[in-house]
């Protein structure tokens, strides 16, 4: 069987996935057989998300009816049903899962409660839903969804009722782990900005966690970490680091609230607004997109500044506002930079200037005159290949470089202004 439950926290506390876990301990002890633990993130920019708009999926063997039960004990114990935006939801499959291209949906897109409630009629399912139940949707996704590319979490959980104190885990045992087992692992840290990524500041009862490439990386990373004493440990099966919400678009057909990839040619030089956010504007094919790269990017937005005008590019990141927030771009050219200046003058070898708009260029000490600029280009620092948010600013769906490179579309050179309408 199958068993999937969202949206059991909320800003003060609790965490979806500590109840996943500890829901998973209850039923081994009870002499199931848990076979997978699974952490399935969501579509991260719609409006009503949970903090990290993560669900939870427990596949188990044993009586789903029992099952049913002490999840929904679970919920009802430990989800924090006095906070407005906490609306949780719980399904138990004990025949087919509901269709992959609703959780497919659930991370791209767009779903509603109905839908969701549909999904579970459509197989027999056992459903429930608290308050308004929103969270339906997030558990039948994380019951439904198919991990084509698949990466590992370590969580380690603190006592519940310290879920407002401070966190003790020593700085530097993280940066040997992730020092270690790097690319195996990666955002436990952001050496560039020597800040710890993988240590919440949230009241909730993750201590940290881990993500890696698979169980056995994530492990030995954790076995270096020292920390205060946890009450729980799980290791999940994730979508996280996949850019499993990236879907490709075009220009004019973008829709608020999903993420793209799209393709385009830099139409005119970086601007560094207020708060040091930086727009870039792109085109292709006449319709235009402004970028984002925000503060918390840091040194991201140095790559950016540095795009000029006839540079094409690949960029990723989540439309919203009308604006894509980058997550990452590759850069697929970058030519040299064309420099115009005064030229030499032939009689006396004198650089000439300028003789006024539109009238070319004179010789001070000769009088002379030229029509022509003298043309030069500069090589640029900035070369093709991807570039990436740095961990403290990437999102848990983004698919960090160490990775490998994304699959993306190339360049639509060859589209013609029918594709887009």
């Amino acid at each position: 069987m199958w068993i999937g439950i969202d949206d059991t926290d909320s800003p003060k506390g609790m965490c979806t996935t500590y109840l996943g876990a500890l829901l998973a301990r209850r039923l081994e002890e009870s002499g199931m057989e848990i076979r997978s633990l699974r952490l399935i993130r969501l579509n991260p920019t719609i409006i009503w998300k949970t903090r990290g708009n993560a669900a939870i999926a427990i596949e188990a063997e044993g009586d789903p009816d029992y099952a049913f039960r002490i999840a929904s004990d679970l919920i009802e114990v430990l989800a924090d049903l006095s906070c407005d935006r906490t609306n949780p939801g719980l399904v138990v499959c004990d025949g087919d899962r509901p269709p992959a291209a609703f959780a497919e949906e659930a991370i791209t897109g767009f779903c509603t409660i109905e839908g969701a409630i549909a999904a579970c009629k459509s197989v027999g399912a056992r459903y429930a839903l608290w308050k308004n139940g929103r969270g339906i949707i997030g558990a039948v996704a994380a019951v439904a969804a198919e991990l084509e590319d698949a990466t590992s979490e370590y969580l380690v959980y603190r006592d519940l009722r310290r879920h407002e104190s401070r966190r003790y885990v020593d700085p530097s045992s993280l940066r040997l782990a992730e020092e270690m087992t790097y690319p195996g692992t990666w955002d436990t840290c952001d050496p560039g900005n020597k800040t710890i990524v993988c240590v919440p500041h949230t009241p909730d009862p993750v201590l940290f966690g881990i993500r890696g490439n698979d169980p056995v990386h994530v492990s030995l990373a954790r076995s270096l970490v020292i920390s205060e004493i946890p009450v729980l440990e799980a290791i999940f099966e994730t979508n996280q680091g996949t850019d499993a919400h990236l879907i490709a678009g075009k220009i004019p057909n973008l829709e608020e609230g999903r993420s793209y990839i799209v393709a385009g040619t830099v139409a005119s030089s970086p601007k560094t607004g207020i708060g040091g956010h930086v727009a870039l504007l792109i085109s292709d094919h006449g319709y235009y997109l402004t970028c984002m790269a925000y503060e918390p990017t840091k040194g991201f937005r140095d790559i950016i500044r540095a795009l000029l005008p006839g540079d094409t590019v690949i960029a990723c990141g989540s439309f919203k506002n009308g604006s894509l927030n980058l997550e990452k771009i590759q850069i697929i050219s970058s030519p040299p930079f064309r420099v115009e200046d005064a030229p030499l003058c032939d009689i006396c070898g004198k650089k000439m200037t300028s003789a006024g708009k539109g009238k070319g260029y004179k010789c001070r000490v000769c009088g002379a005159r030229s029509r022509e600029p003298c043309i030069s280009y500069q090589e640029r620092t900035l070369h093709p290949g991807w570039y990436e948010v740095p961990p403290s600013a990437r999102r848990h769906l983004a698919r960090p470089l160490c990775r490998g490179e994304p699959v993306t579309p190339g360049f639509p050179e060859d589209y013609s202004r029918e594709d887009y309408i």
